[in-house]
């Protein structure tokens, strides 16, 4: 009676799912969710719940389904902790997997999209090695803005939709220790990488491929799987990737650890270890501190990315022949520079015109990034709906936008003011106010800000 009487709090609106579950037993392990000492809720992201038919819940509840993992409604009755391997810097590892976060349930959105909640600092698995399964209280905070602010600047990503302080006392090599835990929750739309399709080359396990492929294309694409799956989903994967890869130049932002175990097949950017963004255009500028190479850096992320759909058509050689699979990767290219564009002109605020003279804007855009060292969120604050400023540093600019067209008026109250940017400085500020006097009005502040920015932008 209780569960019942749960289930119809939570509302009609929450669709529970359990699709994983078509795949087998092959690719997870069920688990069991850490017990924590304590469950302060610190981040509750109403936006995404309403979503998903979850803004209703109580604290009591929210505190139950996303510290405790009491199972959702006609989703998974137990955590399951996926299975897969991946290229990290460019070298192979089969050890890895889930290791410090599961799949605690899947559900529809309002979309009726496939979505998953992701956790992370949830406890141990069979693939934490020697980690403890926990996520520091910083990297958490540090997840609650790489989110917010991608998803202002166009960027599809995952959402953080909670995080809940867990009373443990963390010890860490690359910070001051102790140092306070958290559990997160992410919603995203999948949680199947690169790396998963790897493991089942790596095993040879054709029939478990022929089934994750036909997972992937019903589920995040639409699609029944025929002979001509593998490179029909590799297609898409292209397209999502580049379009993942312009969204990033055009944010500014770094991921820093683009390893084919973080890159989603939908496409959506997850995964925020050492992120940054770029005070200004440079292509050198690196976020990880052990991303000695610039393997990783600002400017070779599109290289990157298009590297690790390379290793799923690798993995999809698995059950395809290789010229359909080599035709869908040879598009990232031409791809990438339509999605760049698109994603370049949208920040900037007018409407695009041909391919070519998008083009053309876009280099006008880079030359004058890469040169002047303007700012790289001044320089969109200020240029916004096609207003470029005085000078003889916009002259080239101003030539290669006459004939646009602004997509949006600046008549939201955040043109009037300073630019929304965030630069390390600050979120190492963000954190100091919680760590030393857990003070977490900046923090809130900064996230009304961001999505202040997000409606001027959308």
């Amino acid at each position: 009676m209780a569960e019942i009487a749960q289930a119809h709090s939570i509302g009609a609106r929450f669709r529970g799912e359990t699709a994983i579950l078509e795949l087998g037993d092959d690719l997870y392990d069920r688990v069991r969710p850490a017990r924590f000492p304590q469950a302060i809720l610190r981040f509750r992201n109403d936006r995404a719940a309403a979503e998903i038919g979850l803004d209703g819940l109580s604290h009591e509840q929210w505190i139950a389904h996303f510290a405790r993992f009491d199972p959702l409604p006609d989703s998974l009755a137990e955590p399951l902790a996926l299975r897969y391997h991946g290229h990290q810097f460019r070298t192979y590892n089969p050890d890895i997997g889930d290791g410090r976060g599961f799949l605690f349930a899947q559900m529809r959105d309002n979309r009726n999209r496939l979505m998953d909640f992701g956790t992370k600092g949830s406890g141990q698995t069979p693939y934490s090695r020697f980690g403890d399964g926990r996520l520091t209280l910083k990297g958490a905070v540090r997840e609650i803005l790489a989110t917010e602010m991608l998803q202002a600047l166009g960027v599809d990503t995952s959402r953080t939709f909670s995080v809940i302080e867990t009373g443990e006392a963390l010890d860490r090599n690359d910070e001051p220790s102790p140092t306070r835990s958290a559990v997160l929750v992410r919603l995203s739309h999948g949680h199947i990488r690169i790396g998963t399709f790897q493991r089942l080359a790596y095993l040879r396990d054709a029939d478990a491929m022929r089934r994750l492929v036909a997972y992937c294309l019903h589920h995040f694409y639409g699609e029944q799987a025929s002979d001509d799956a593998p490179a029909r989903l590799l297609g898409h994967v292209v397209a999502r990737t580049a379009r993942m890869a312009a969204g990033y130049m055009a944010a500014g932002f770094v991921h820093g650890v683009l390893n084919t175990d973080n890159i989603n097949v939908t496409g959506e950017s997850f995964d925020y270890g050492p992120w940054r963004f770029a005070p200004t255009w440079d292509p050198a500028f690196t976020a990880a501190y052990f991303d000695h190479a610039g393997l990783y850096a600002f400017g070779r992320q599109p290289e990157a990315i298009h590297w690790n759909a390379m290793q799923l058509a690798v993995a999809l050689r698995t059950v395809s022949e290789a010229p359909p699979l080599i035709d869908a990767l040879d598009s990232f290219g031409d791809r990438y520079q339509a999605a760049v564009a698109e994603a370049l002109l949208w920040r900037l605020g007018v409407r695009p015109r041909d391919p070519v003279s998008d083009r053309a804007l876009v280099e006008s855009l880079e030359r004058l990034l890469r040169g002047s060292n303007v700012s790289i969120d001044r320089f969109f604050h200020d240029c916004f709906g096609g207003e470029v400023p005085d000078g003889q540093t916009y002259t080239e600019l101003r030539t290669a936008l006459a004939g646009y067209a602004p997509r949006k008026a600046r008549n939201h109250p955040h043109w009037q003011g300073e630019p929304c940017s965030m630069r390390i400085d600050e979120v190492e500020a963000i954190w100091s106010a919680i760590d030393r006097d857990d003070n977490w009005q900046p923090l809130e502040a900064k996230v009304a800000a961001v999505r202040a920015l997000g409606d001027a932008l959308a």
